[in-house]
């Protein structure tokens, strides 16, 4: 905001210097042997109307008491030629005092009231601005937190028995835990990731839920394309990663859960299948769910008209298809959808 008032004020120096030099000119040009007197009674007048009225806008902005601001706009209506008439060679010349009544002191008390809306209009319109990017901001923080914290509980369980068990996979379970947790608290701040740190995330979660399978891996994992070469928002997929297995079958053969990632270019297809389990009528809206309603609200917040969102239920397996184009490097890191930053 610091700066956008910076910039009025230059733009007022530039106008008021370009205004006076072309008075100046013109009345050199003229021939007006008084021309340096003449300018300066002339502009001293238009500076004085201008910004005397200007900040009593300013200063009666918003507020309902309007007999104040009358009294004192009929004070610069009347005082407004006494800058000429102290200026110019020829003291206290009423003529050029009515003159400047009725002609100049009206066109600059517009003119400032012109500017003072003006400058308005684009400061509340800057702060409204503001206002929404906060609460983006704010929202997609809120819907990025949003990770099951029963997978936490539940993780945090399994390592228990490992450990009690003393078994060779508890070390290797707890760094997971701690990589997963680093990710989420710390680098997913940022507002793009590199898609191959995304996907070593997934793996992570991936290898802590396998704790409670005794059978070979059950989610079959593909990446097509060059991961390293593609940003996206941190934690987009694992919602729709955990609803897979939130809504498979208690016990999943290997190879159950389908997940696939394909990138070509600045384009991203991600792909998740999971076996419907036959308990749930209704596999991923159900109530409180934070699963597609929290992919659909960050999408369209991150990438509005770049992404399409396909869901295939067949009865006996439901995948969800994520394509999202136009994807960029870091150095064109993708906004949310805010006006102004």
């Amino acid at each position: 905001m610091d700066r956008i008032k910076k910039i009025f004020r230059l733009t007022h120096l530039l106008v008021w210097v370009l205004f006076t030099l072309l008075v100046g000119g013109q009345l050199s040009s003229e021939g007006d042997i008084h021309w340096l007197s003449t300018t300066t009674a002339f502009v001293g007048t238009c500076l004085y109307v201008f910004y005397t009225h200007f900040y009593l806008l300013t200063r009666y902005a918003g507020k309902r008491r309007g007999g104040g601001y009358f009294l004192r706009l009929a004070g610069i209506v009347l005082t407004g030629p006494l800058p000429f008439s102290f200026f110019h060679h020829k003291k206290l010349d009423f003529e050029h005092y009515s003159i400047h009544l009725i002609t100049t002191v009206p066109i600059f008390l517009f003119l400032s009231w012109l500017a003072r809306v003006t400058e308005n209009l684009v400061i509340n319109t800057i702060r409204k601005e503001q206002l929404e990017k906060q609460a983006v901001e704010a929202e997609l923080y809120y819907l990025k937190s949003q990770i099951n914290p029963h997978f936490l509980f539940n993780t945090l369980n399994n390592i228990h028995t490992l450990v009690y068990k003393q078994a060779p996979a508890a070390p290797e379970a707890v760094m997971q835990l701690a990589s997963l947790m680093r990710y989420m608290i710390y680098e997913s701040n940022a507002s793009t990731v590199p898609l191959a740190r995304e996907i070593d995330y997934l793996r992570d979660y991936v290898s802590l839920q396998q704790l409670r399978y005794k059978n070979s891996p059950v989610v079959d994992l593909q990446i097509n394309g060059e991961a390293d070469s593609c940003y996206i928002a941190p934690l987009l997929f694992i919602h729709l990663l955990e609803n897979a297995y939130k809504h498979s079958p208690a016990r999943l053969e290997p190879g159950d859960l389908k997940v696939r990632v394909e990138v070509k270019e600045e384009s991203l297809a991600f792909s998740v299948q999971n076996p419907i389990a036959k308990r749930t009528a209704n596999t991923l809206e159900e109530p409180g769910g934070i699963g597609l309603p929290n992919v659909r609200k960050r999408l369209s917040l991150l990438y509005p008209d770049q992404h399409t969102l396909t869901i295939q239920n067949t009865g006996e397996t439901f995948t969800v298809i994520l394509a999202i184009h136009g994807l960029h490097s870091p150095d064109h890191e993708r906004k949310a959808h805010l006006l102004y930053h």
